[in-house]
């Protein structure tokens, strides 16, 4: 299992808790961006997110829950360390456009789905993307609970994967810790998004490391 860490909940400064991220064994570093508008929390724009990752080893996993995601391809397309741009298919009237622009740089691209989405209005869309973000709670706040009803969209994205040879991973964000990610195991993700039950915690590494 791959472990991506968010800083969203964190209770240290900023930059401390992505310094200790990055020191970690940890895969990723989730980006979560936020608008305002998409969802009622703003976070740090691409201009900051450059000055904060500046001397960061780890490769990031930005999630934008923004609107109009297109906006702020071509500036993450800048930053040598971004691997995965994620947008929310909720976001934009024709999210195989923003796709399609993504695909245009040297990005993976990822397409996140709110936990009310069902995963038959993405199907049209993945044979293109690289990561599919089942999304466990709502978009926008750490620290809330694991919601279970999404188990069964894992299933049916691992399902749709093998029988059509798609390449995508499936990642889960939202609510996991020690006990919400033996069912997500279980069910068949790639990948956990995790964030208070890491930042929040005394050890990164051993929480991390609960998780694999």
């Amino acid at each position: 299992m791959k472990v991506a860490v968010s800083f969203l909940s964190h209770k240290e400064s900023l930059e401390e808790t992505i310094k200790k991220i990055d020191e970690t064994s940890a895969d990723y570093i989730h980006c979560d961006m936020m608008d305002g508008i998409f969802v009622p929390d703003k976070t740090q724009t691409v201009a900051d997110y450059k000055k904060l990752f500046k001397n960061i080893n780890k490769k990031l996993d930005v999630h934008m829950m923004c609107c109009s995601p297109n906006k702020y391809v071509k500036e993450f397309a800048k930053m040598s360390n971004v691997e995965y741009l994620t947008l929310h298919y909720e976001s934009h009237r024709r999210p195989i456009d923003v796709i399609n622009m993504i695909k245009h740089t040297p990005l993976k691209v990822g397409i996140a789905i709110n936990p009310e989405t069902k995963v038959s209005h993405i199907v049209p869309l993945l044979k293109s993307i690289d990561q599919v973000l089942v999304m466990s709670v709502k978009p926008g706040k750490g620290g809330q609970e694991f919601i279970e009803d999404i188990l069964y969209k894992i299933e049916t994205l691992k399902e749709l994967r093998e029988e059509n040879n798609y390449n995508y991973i499936i990642s889960v964000d939202g609510g996991i810790n020690d006990k919400t990610v033996k069912l997500v195991k279980e069910a068949g993700a790639d990948m956990v998004v995790s964030g208070s039950y890491i930042v929040k915690s005394d050890d990164y590494e051993k929480q991390i490391n609960s998780l694999r």
